[in-house]
This record gives C-alpha cells, sequence and structure tokens, in this order.
C-alpha cells in the first residue's frame, strides 16, 4: 500500500486583523490561510502566480469548497497550513488542506481542514481548459 505524500506546508501567524471581537479567527479567514498556503504551494514547485498568467496564458481558480472547523485560533498564534493534492484531473484538482495550530514543545493540533477544488481557466475568457502536461505533472 502505498502512502499519501507529505504535504508542503507553510507558517502563517495570527495577526488583529485575522480575529473577530472576540480574539478568535474569523472563520471565513481559514479560507484565506488555505489560499496563502496553495499559493506558496505553487511557488514552490516554480509557478509564481502571476507567471501562470503571463506565461502559460491561464490560471487556477477555486470552484468548491469544504470546511471543518476543530478548534479556534486566536491572536498570535503560530500556524502551519498544509496543500496536498487528493486528485488530479485534466481540469481541475481537489486539494486537501489543513490549518494546525503549532507550539514549541506539543504536538500540533488540528484547527480546520478543508478540501478545495480548483479549475484551470483561460485567462483572458475565464473559460475552462485543460491544466498544461507540464504544470500538471509538477503537481500530482
Amino acid at each position: 500500500m502505498t502512502q499519501a505524500p507529505t504535504p508542503f506546508g507553510f507558517p502563517l501567524r495570527v495577526y488583529w486583523e485575522d480575529t473577530d471581537a472576540g480574539g478568535i479567527v474569523f472563520y471565513a479567514n481559514y479560507l484565506k490561510f488555505m489560499e496563502r498556503g496553495r499559493t506558496e504551494w505553487l511557488r514552490s514547485l516554480g509557478y509564481g502566480q502571476q507567471a501562470l498568467k503571463e506565461q502559460a496564458g491561464g490560471m487556477f481558480v477555486v470552484s468548491e469548497t469544504a470546511v471543518k472547523y476543530h478548534h479556534p485560533a486566536r491572536l498570535d498564534d503560530a500556524l502551519w497550513v498544509t496543500a496536498r493534492v487528493a486528485e488530479a484531473g485534466r481540469v481541475s484538482l481537489t486539494i486537501v488542506q489543513q490549518v494546525l495550530l503549532r507550539r514549541e514543545g506539543q504536538a500540533d493540533v488540528l484547527l480546520a481542514e478543508g478540501t478545495i477544488r480548483i479549475g484551470w481557466v483561460d485567462a483572458s475568457t475565464l473559460k475552462p481548459g485543460r491544466i498544461p502536461a507540464p504544470i500538471l505533472e509538477a503537481l500530482k
């Protein structure tokens, strides 16, 4: 049985702007954290968002999300956001992501987990298209 590849990870810090009046991270901001994680994951593979648009003529757009919240994050918490491909098709990818709380000397705590589907579109028309083969292979 093969194991899933180790997910990409990216550190984030919770800032004042991320929290609500109670000092808890506003639920929609977890999607922003996941977006940052996916963007940095793409960048780590050599595919910056702007470069994809300019050089490949396309871009990824989110078509579907599902998020489950387990524990709240708070102001100044150190987070670790992961991204891993769960499914890869010719026009879309399903990415599994987690937002974890990191505290020195303690096990990570799962705060939220999500499944995000991104599709490839032509940058000028926004019509769906096939993910260029070299990009798809690198992301698998």
